[in-house]
């Protein structure tokens, strides 16, 4: 049984989460604010991580860094009464892999559950690798390791940011959609929108530095990755 952490501080939010998560299958563990949320987690390994955005003691998007630290795989479905993009950009730079805002649908809230975690069981058991790594020039990615190096230095970047930085490679000079681009790299049942992918193609362009120019904005439709062989 799959167990999944709720980190909420108010109570009636977590007792709805819990009922409907553990119709649906699920262990659920509950916490009231993000300092105990860390702590459990140093205990138990998590299949997904509801969060709550603002907390007392610890909010949300510090104890999602906080966990990160120790785990980088476990996925966060981030909860807030606040709908502004600034927030919605500033968690997915720190690596969560969804947002809703309050109120919200709890059937919807578990059928993004459920597809993140499908998402991240695909991610682990794929990887069959035709090639161990991908080199253009000074850009090269280790994908057994899951790793990208500049000019030989490590480049820090979301499981995310990694999955699209990679199949936009693998289809270089190719247009793709944005709604390609969901369904490859977030898969076909992820509740998103186009915003995601512009979203996520905006950090990844500042993480590649004198490579970004090569991620190419086709009007009307979404984006290349450009690369003369």
């Amino acid at each position: 049984m799959k167990k999944i952490l709720v980190v909420d501080d108010e109570k009636n939010i977590r007792s709805v989460i819990r009922e409907y998560a553990e119709f649906s299958g699920f262990c659920v563990e509950e916490a009231e604010d993000g300092m105990d949320a860390v702590k459990m987690c140093e205990e138990t390994n998590y299949s997904l991580i509801i969060m709550d955005v603002m907390m007392p003691k610890m909010d949300g998007f510090s104890a999602v860094k906080a966990i990160r630290t120790k785990n980088k795989d476990v996925p966060f479905l981030m909860l807030s009464a606040r709908g502004e993009e600034y927030d919605k950009l500033f968690g997915f730079e720190i690596g969560i892999d969804d947002y809703v805002v309050k109120p919200f649908s709890p059937k919807e809230l578990i059928a993004r559950v459920n597809a993140i975690i499908n998402r991240t069981n695909k991610d682990k058991n794929k990887e069959k690798i035709e090639k161990e790594k991908i080199i253009i020039d000074t850009l090269q990615i280790d994908r057994l390791g899951r790793t990208v190096t500049i000019d030989g230095k490590k480049i820090e970047m979301t499981p995310k940011e990694y999955d699209l930085l990679v199949y936009l490679i693998i289809n270089k000079n190719i247009a793709l959609s944005r709604e390609n681009i969901l369904s490859k790299v977030w898969g076909y049942d992820f509740f998103g929108e186009d915003r995601t992918v512009d979203t996520h193609i905006k950090m990844l362009r500042n993480n590649l530095g004198k490579y970004r120019d090569k991620i190419v904005t086709v009007r009307g439709m979404g984006y290349k990755f450009e690369d003369e062989d």
